[in-house]
């Protein structure tokens, strides 16, 4: 097991509700093609993780159940702390007590999403509250201070596939995606909430990289990508995420990753691995 500072890490409740879906007008694609389909918000009943997150006829679909906290000071703290693998309790409904897991926060919506099985979802409705045990922000791997941890739970890091080498750690993802292929979300300080997106409108290079077979939940490593302080471009650097959103239409878009961890020189190694998504963990 990764040495940590774990058992200093607070767990705190922080509380948002299920988040009725909004409409931002129509979505113009990168050919000037109108298109009126659905986005972000509420409880998607047929998008979870595990599914491939590319082909939906939506926009920045959020798989499973989409939540915020109507006040937006206390949402920036919800967003904020609660991290990927977290424990989510429904606090009201019909469906009251029962539990999933944060899944991934996707920025400029500032939502949290949540997996919860079929069952639980057909109980819940807009309204219902859902409390988090947020426990993640602040952890630290003793051995390797260079390698910035942010968003990931302990119980995540956990369960990924990482191995410690000289000088580093070596981490199973399910693919390796080039940072000129990053777009919304560069630039966006801090990197402890939202997302930024893989961009797939070259379509040749994201057949290069296997992208458009994408799942919710995979975790992916980000070359020449640093996301320790900001989202930016930075040789040699290594940024680990999990896709948190579908694919977009909007130009500069794609499926969102919400960061994991980031380091410079080296001190990140990534490596294929098949399993390397949520359900895999979590299921």
């Amino acid at each position: 097991m990764l040495k940590t500072n774990r058992d200093f890490l607070p767990i705190v409740s922080v509380q948002g509700q299920v988040v009725q879906p909004g409409s931002r007008g129509p979505k113009i694609d990168s050919n000037g093609k109108v298109h009126y389909i659905p986005g972000v918000g509420g409880i998607t009943y047929n998008v979870k993780i595990g599914d491939k997150c590319c082909g939906w006829v939506g926009d920045h679909i959020e798989p499973g159940v989409s939540t915020k906290n109507r006040d937006e000071v206390l949402n920036a703290g919800y967003n904020t702390y609660s991290c990927i693998g977290n424990e989510a309790v429904i606090v009201s409904g019909d469906a009251k007590g029962a539990k999933g897991f944060v899944t991934g926060k996707h920025g400029g919506a500032e939502h949290v999403m949540i997996c919860f099985d079929d069952s639980v979802l057909a109980k819940m409705t807009n309204e219902d509250k859902v409390l988090i045990k947020a426990c993640g922000q602040g952890m630290q791997l003793t051995d390797h201070p260079e390698i910035a941890l942010r968003s990931v739970s302990p119980a995540l890091l956990d369960k990924m596939n990482i191995t410690e080498e000289s000088g580093g750690i070596k981490v199973g993802v399910a693919k390796i995606v080039p940072a000129k292929l990053m777009g919304s979300g560069l630039g966006f300080t801090p990197v402890h909430n939202g997302d930024y997106d893989i961009t797939l409108n070259d379509k040749a290079l994201a057949e290069e990289y296997g992208l458009f077979d994408l799942r919710f939940g995979d975790i992916v490593a980000i070359t020449d990508a640093d996301n320790r302080f900001g989202r930016l471009y930075f040789t040699g650097a290594v940024s680990i995420g999990v896709v948190c959103h579908s694919d977009s239409l909007v130009p500069g878009h794609g499926p969102g990753v919400t960061t994991l961890m980031s380091a410079l020189d080296g001190k990140i190694v990534p490596f294929v691995d098949e399993k390397a998504n949520l359900k895999d963990f979590f299921l």
